[in-house]
């Protein structure tokens, strides 16, 4: 969604870093071209103005313009008001002390509502919590069958009622909550086509029937500026405490992200990315900011790759590494694994420096769920475990009895084990490298000299870069 913009604007200050000493005039200069990028961005003018504003107040400081790296320091300012302007810190969801906490989720209809309250019911059971969903959305047709199967998906319960009385509903699920020691209620209403008084004061009467601890208002991004015209309408009748913001992997301009917050004073608690009951994430201003000035995301990469691989699977893998025991088995599982991390291309946005690897990738495709990693899966699962333990005894009636399972081609087949056989190569250089140093160590251990590193133990090797080379579809990795 942010990439013209993080392009922009980073062209923009490329122009600074030319300079030595920078004056007043470069950087009016460089606010021009961030003013233009922003409004570009579809970011209403008013906040594109004060924002602008906010940053010169700064940045011509003469402390600023005086330092041997003004340029980095401009940036640095931006980097700031743009978290500013986005929230600042990421806003935290209000719990209550006493179950259960009870959950509104409000929005126009089409904006993702029950797909969002089955994807935070899921974040919440990830974080240990025991939610519970509430079918009260009693207008749109399979709406409460909708729910019932995101929450068959997730393992979480729905509650439902037949009766045609959503208030009644959403108070009578309390009742179903202590009863079932539900600690978190989360209430899918009733969304609309356009703003509608009767739906509206259902909403209120909702509201003061269970006195909720967090009202989330889910926007479709891809709206732009009517994103904001539509949270200052429902924060002006409920008083909105926070947003949902979905399909932020889309190819919307952004402004909505960068608006709401300073147009209506309510935080964007989480975002949403595709269809899939994946859980929402948590939205951080400061990292968004880093990313659209090219500086990435490295907090939000790590928490992926640490809620994606644990510690158990990876020591499991080293010992097959150190053992030279790596087969296709094990890579389809490390495969699933890294699956799970999202696209490449959201990836690289995550790491400094590669945005500009990104503009040389225009038509690549970097989606890890992609039509190259399902042929991998399938060719491997259209082995036998005999084969997926030992590659050697593949020979060519194998190969075409695999390439015809996977609905691939022989020489698929081929690219596949010769790569994979590749890669073995590679860890056994790696495992060999590791035990010479190891052997290193403990001579000078003995001579009581250079302890440090004596306990070196072999790490898990780079899936990514791995991932690159096995599939001979990203060079730019090898």
């Amino acid at each position: 969604m942010f990439e013209d913009l993080s392009q922009n604007i980073q062209e923009a200050f490329r122009k600074l870093r030319g300079h030595g000493k920078l004056t007043e005039k470069d950087v009016d200069k460089a606010l021009k071209d961030v003013r233009m990028a922003l409004l570009a961005a579809d970011v209403n003018y008013k906040i594109v103005r004060q924002f602008e504003k906010n940053v010169k107040a700064r940045a011509v400081d003469t402390e600023i313009l005086s330092k041997l790296t003004p340029a980095q320091s401009v940036i640095k300012i931006v980097d700031e008001e743009l978290a500013v302007l986005m929230g600042g810190k990421a806003a935290k969801l209000n719990i209550s002390s006493r179950p259960p906490t009870v959950i509104l989720m409000v929005g126009l209809q089409g904006s993702g509502k029950t797909t969002s309250a089955g994807k935070l019911a899921l974040l919440m059971r990830k974080q240990g919590k025991r939610p519970a969903l509430v079918a009260a959305d009693i207008y749109r047709p399979a709406a409460i069958k909708q729910l019932q199967v995101l929450g068959e998906q997730i393992d979480v319960p729905v509650f439902t009622e037949d009766i045609q009385n959503a208030v009644q509903i959403a108070k009578d699920s309390l009742a179903y909550a202590d009863s079932h020691a539900r600690d978190v209620l989360i209430i899918d209403t009733a969304g609309r086509l356009q703003i509608d008084e009767r739906l509206m004061q259902e909403l209120k009467d909702i509201k003061a029937a269970v006195n909720p601890h967090e009202i989330l208002l889910v926007v479709d991004s891809m709206i732009g500026q009517e994103a904001v015209n539509v949270a200052e309408t429902f924060h002006n009748a409920l008083a909105v405490d926070g947003i949902v913001l979905t399909k932020l992997d889309g190819d919307a301009r952004g402004g909505a992200a960068l608006s709401i917050k300073a147009a209506t004073g309510c935080p964007i608690k989480f975002v949403g990315m595709g269809e899939k009951i994946e859980p929402l994430e948590v939205f951080h201003p400061d990292r968004m900011a880093s990313r659209i000035l090219g500086m990435g995301d490295v907090l939000s990469l790590i928490e992926k790759a640490q809620s994606t691989i644990d510690e158990k699977t990876a020591e499991k893998m080293v010992k097959k590494i150190k053992a030279d025991e790596f087969t296709l088995a094990d890579f389809l599982e490390q495969l699933q694994h890294v699956k799970k991390l999202g696209s490449l291309n959201d990836l690289l946005g995550m790491i400094p420096g590669m945005g500009a690897l990104k503009k040389k990738l225009v038509g690549v495709d970097l989606d890890l769920d992609g039509k190259e990693v399902k042929h991998m899966e399938a060719i491997i699962l259209s082995m036998t475990p005999k084969e997926r333990q030992n590659t050697d005894i593949i020979d060519a009636k194998r190969k075409k009895r695999i390439a015809m399972g996977s609905g691939t081609q022989v020489s698929d087949v081929n690219k596949l084990l010769k790569q994979f056989g590749e890669m073995r190569k590679m860890m056994r250089q790696m495992n060999a490298k590791v035990l010479q140093q190891q052997a290193s160590n403990k001579a000078k251990n003995k001579k009581g000299k250079n302890k440090k590193g004596a306990n070196k133990k072999l790490r898990m090797p780079d899936l990514g870069g791995l991932l690159g080379n096995l599939s001979g579809k990203f060079p730019f990795m090898k």
